[in-house]
């Protein structure tokens, strides 16, 4: 992914969640549902009826058509968290994903703790509009506006149905790993890259943020072939640092 696709989704990113918003708990925490139309990352039209959480605990996020126009969803935490192990477990193909679909599970400043384009730490399945881009992709935003980001995409391997993804968020550095996991959640092939750069302090957040998850279409653009899109995450968890 060009740093060019980067910036273009992020110039048009607004996370401010509207007051009153719906919420939804997962994995034992408070999470609120985005809602509104134009908002970034996109920009997209939100609802809450596009994050759900069904009988068994699980969180749905849908990208669908609702009276003419494509709606995205997102769940955001109330809680913030800090240094630790984050990890999902996700349902969905993604090397199958159409290249205008994103899903993000990531860290987002709040407005006190910094602006856009800091401190926000990603995995997203993506390849930004380029059919040909791969999928997978880690970033970690500077402290600092305008300092270089850390980021590698990846390819994931093809027709896995589920998969574990974790980042591990230090002072000096950011490991993700994710990880194909067999009929019976069992691991098996992985990808993984760490982040540690020469100056952590100006390259890693260190202020607790909300966890994000959200999918949606890449500067607004629907999926290439018309078709709605689901995801399942089935369990988040967060293991703080000692």
């Amino acid at each position: 992914m060009s740093r060019r696709w980067i910036a273009s989704a992020l110039v048009l990113f607004a996370m401010t969640t509207a007051a009153g918003a719906e919420r939804l708990r997962f994995a034992g925490h408070e999470f609120e549902v985005k809602a509104g139309r134009g908002l970034g990352p996109g920009p997209n039209d939100w609802s809450s009826s596009q994050a759900f959480i069904d009988g068994k605990g699980r969180l749905h996020l849908k990208l669908s058509p609702k009276n003419g126009r494509w709606v995205a969803g997102e769940a955001s935490s109330v809680e913030r968290f800090g240094f630790g192990v984050y990890e999902i477990e996700y349902e969905g193909d993604i090397e199958a994903l159409d290249p205008n679909v994103v899903f993000g599970f990531f860290n987002y400043p709040t407005a006190d703790v910094g602006p856009d384009a800091t401190r926000e730490i990603d995995v997203e399945f993506a390849r930004w509009g380029e059919r040909g881009n791969r999928a997978l992709n880690y970033t970690v935003w500077p402290v600092e506006p305008g300092r270089r980001y850390g980021h590698r995409s990846l390819d994931f391997f093809r027709s896995v149905r589920r998969s574990l993804h974790r980042f591990v968020w230090s002072r000096k550095s950011v490991a993700y790993e994710s990880v194909e996991l067999d009929r019976d959640g069992r691991p098996e092939r992985r990808r993984s890259w760490t982040f540690r750069p020469d100056k952590p302090g100006k390259s890693i957040a260190a202020e607790p943020m909300p966890i994000h998850f959200n999918l949606w279409a890449f500067r607004g653009r629907p999926p290439t072939d018309g078709k709605p899109v689901e995801v399942v995450v089935r369990r988040f968890s967060f293991t703080p640092a000692k």
